[in-house]
């Protein structure tokens, strides 16, 4: 059986293309041996097939091996023809946890490392006519403090809001055919007032690089140019859609570059902020998000299907969200593209925890696979803004190092200055666009009173998350400066679980109705503060023992989304 047929880069797409998912085989290394004991020889034993693009902790995988997985080697064959070695055959993983070292017929092609983000190696020049044996081999060890790994538990056991690890490939593997002259990457950048996309291509070879644009299968522009390596084109358009909430309003377009042929699509929308307030297309837009952190009970960081990744944004939409904060993980693109195409807004963050950011070495292991996810992102209009950390809690009792966080902000800036870039979500910000905290006080009264000040005379209690421990510890280590945008991008999060051993913030309800009141209190006194732009409730689903979703973790509603919904749509006071 192979799963999650479809292309997994939509947004970028060429019809000579060869899914790889299914069967491989499959060998554990736990002593990380399998270099000297020859695993990537053709002769050697594997005991295990594996479904791929399932980790091999996940039912779906065929495996469900949850313990700590060092080191593990795949291994599948791969006919080639002549033809198709007249061009370029470049094998894409869609993302490998953690470190990757692909080899081709024993011989080494590369390696990568980052476990959430795309890569691919050119490996034409190591193939033959006929069968060909990929192998791969992945390291990975979550308790390594320069390794960033998410939520992904450092115990044996899940454990609070740390679930089940992900190890290897857990995304899509494939193969493209190229010509000897093709497009490398393209990158978009929409220009309202010109009503013209502007396009920055590489392209490998030398010709005449051209862009066609449509809306709804009608001609809306095209331009070409002459390109050696770098190409830029300005592409007027002849009519205006934009990309709304709720209305993805997407145009296709086509890249041709000699006999290469890439389908792509686009979106024309702006964001910017102005003041207190989060501008999209000039517009005032209260964020409405909810706190998704992509967990699948049977695929672990994997969902079943395309299916399920677009049934995800439907059900956050069922109960009157905007969209989403994408928590301590990089989602698929085909996530994103469902985005795109719904008008639903993300942000872009990364899965820092984990990663020792005491450290100043922590940011050559960040900024990397950071950059990385910058480049393959930048072309989606659901993506709003950056935020490259969460959370950076002292780690055994040493503060964050200041300018990994500083560095990262001022990089993210560099690489795109058309989004606004947080720099660590919640605490303990250094300089970032928009201030953003994260606050579990469960009391609806004492929750409003830390913000009531803030349209009075731009200042607010900021407690670092109102958890005791915390507020003692903090209370002098986050500053807030009057004026920036203010953010409430974690709350709530209550607990509502029939699981003795599940847990979620704050004292549970113990009614239905108490429930509701209590997640109503809470969201009127963001929605009725002028100076607030945005809030994002905690969370979308439960996840393995954290049992404060909206939803369970098999995604059946906890409540009626209608009523959820009439909650969270109410008109907020700073929108237009």
């Amino acid at each position: 059986m192979i799963y999650r047929k479809e292309h997994p880069k939509p947004q970028f797409m060429r019809k000579n293309w060869q899914n790889l998912n299914g069967e491989w085989q499959f060998e554990y290394d736990f002593g990380v041996s399998g270099m000297s004991r020859g695993l990537y020889k053709n002769e050697a034993d594997y005991s295990m097939k594996i479904h791929v693009p399932f980790c091999p902790e996940s039912k779906l995988s065929g495996i469900e091996n949850v313990d700590f997985l060092n080191a593990v080697w795949y291994r599948r064959e791969l006919f080639i023809t002549k033809g198709q070695l007249e061009g370029r055959v470049i094998l894409h993983f869609g993302a490998v946890d953690y470190e990757a070292t692909l080899f081709i017929n024993e011989q080494q092609v590369g390696t990568h490392k980052g476990g959430y983000i795309s890569f691919s190696f050119d490996i034409t020049d190591y193939l033959t006519e006929g069968l060909n044996t990929l192998c791969l081999y992945a390291k990975d060890d979550n308790r390594d403090p320069l390794i960033p790994c998410g939520k992904q538990s450092r115990r044996y056991e899940s454990h609070g809001c740390d679930y089940t690890r992900t190890t290897g490939i857990w995304q899509t593997v494939w193969v493209e055919f190229v010509p000897q002259s093709y497009i490398l990457k393209a990158k978009y950048t929409p220009d309202l007032e010109a009503c013209a996309l502007d396009i920055e291509a590489q392209v490998k070879g030398e010709g005449t690089l051209k862009a066609e644009a449509f809306y709804d299968g009608k001609p809306m522009g095209s331009a070409e140019i002459k390109a050696d390596g770098l190409a830029r084109l300005h592409l007027p358009l002849s009519e205006l859609h934009l990309w709304e909430l709720g209305n993805g309003r997407l145009y296709d377009l086509i890249l041709t570059f000699g006999e290469d042929r890439v389908e792509s699509y686009f979106g024309m929308r702006s964001v910017r902020m102005d003041g207190y307030k989060f501008l999209l297309n000039g517009k005032s837009v209260f964020q409405r998000l909810i706190l998704d952190q992509g967990f699948y009970p049977d695929g672990i960081y994997t969902a079943p299907s395309d299916e399920a990744l677009k049934k995800d944004i439907e059900l956050s939409m069922d109960m009157g969200f905007n969209g989403a904060r994408l928590h301590e993980k990089i989602f698929e693109e085909r996530f994103l593209y469902h985005c795109d195409k719904k008008g639903y807004m993300v942000w872009g963050e990364y899965p820092n925890w984990g990663l020792d950011h005491s450290l100043p070495a922590s940011l050559c292991a960040f900024l990397p696979e950071w950059l990385e996810e910058l480049e393959r992102d930048y072309n989606h209009p659901a993506i709003i803004g950056w935020c490259p950390f969460n959370e950076t809690w002292d780690i055994e009792g040493h503060p964050q190092y200041d300018d990994v966080l500083k560095n990262a902000y001022l990089v993210t800036k560099a690489i795109d200055p058309t989004r606004p870039c947080i720099d660590t979500s919640g605490n303990f910000h250094v300089l970032t666009d928009i201030y953003d905290v994260h606050d579990y006080e469960q009391d609806p009264e004492i929750f409003r009173g830390y913000y009531d000040s803030l349209p009075i005379d731009g200042t607010f209690e900021d407690t670092v998350c109102t958890m005791p421990r915390r507020v003692a510890r903090y209370k002098n280590r986050q500053k807030y400066t009057p004026g920036l945008p203010v953010f409430m991008s974690e709350y709530g999060g209550i607990a509502w679980s029939t699981d003795e051993a599940g847990w979620g913030y704050g004292n549970a309800p113990k009614t239905e109705e108490e429930f509701l009141l209590r997640l109503e209190k809470l969201t009127d006194a963001l929605l009725e503060n002028p100076c607030m732009m945005g809030l994002c409730y905690t969370q979308l689903t439960n996840v393995e023992q954290e049992q404060n979703g909206l939803y369970t973790y098999d995604r059946k509603p906890k409540f009626d989304p209608s009523v959820i919904s009439m909650i969270f749509k109410k008109k907020a006071a700073i929108e237009d």
